[in-house]
């Protein structure tokens, strides 16, 4: 009879299992998701320690530069951040890291936050839209900002 009680045990356990390992699934889809040309998130800004210290690329970091940091975008590409709420662009290029437990989408420069229209607030919902990794020469990045 033990034995009758002890099976009934493993089969009633078996049944979360079966639910998590489907949930599991669901959830690997909308990662897919991710990978797509454009994102939405939160975006901060650098505080000011980090000024004149290397980047994971091995950039020194300036507050002055239009640069960003991200753990969701490959390092060394090109994008477009857009602020939801006003509307303003700027075009940038990804050259550091966040913590690990960072939550949000991407951590601008200084510059890039003044160029958006933030560093008031110090975070905005902002769209990032990847351009790619190609090297924009000053005529290219000049007319980009303009779009």
């Amino acid at each position: 009879m033990n034995k009758y009680i002890i099976a009934s045990l493993l089969a009633g356990m078996a049944v979360p299992c079966m639910i998590s390992a489907q949930h599991k699934t669901k959830t690997a889809v909308v990662v897919k998701k991710k990978n797509s040309k454009v994102r939405y998130g939160i975006a901060s800004f650098y505080a000011n320690k980090f000024n004149g210290r290397r980047t994971a690329n091995g950039e020194i970091f300036s507050q002055q530069k239009l640069t960003a940091a991200s753990n969701k975008i490959p390092l060394n590409t090109w994008v477009r951040v857009t602020n939801l709420k006003n509307k303003k662009k700027v075009v940038l290029r990804v050259t550091d890291r966040m913590h690990h437990l960072n939550k949000r989408l991407i951590d601008l420069s200084r510059a890039a936050a003044k160029q958006l229209g933030y560093t008031g607030w110090g975070l905005a919902k902002v769209k990032v839209e990847i351009l790619g990794k190609k090297k924009m020469t000053e005529q290219e990045l000049i007319s980009e900002n303009e779009k």
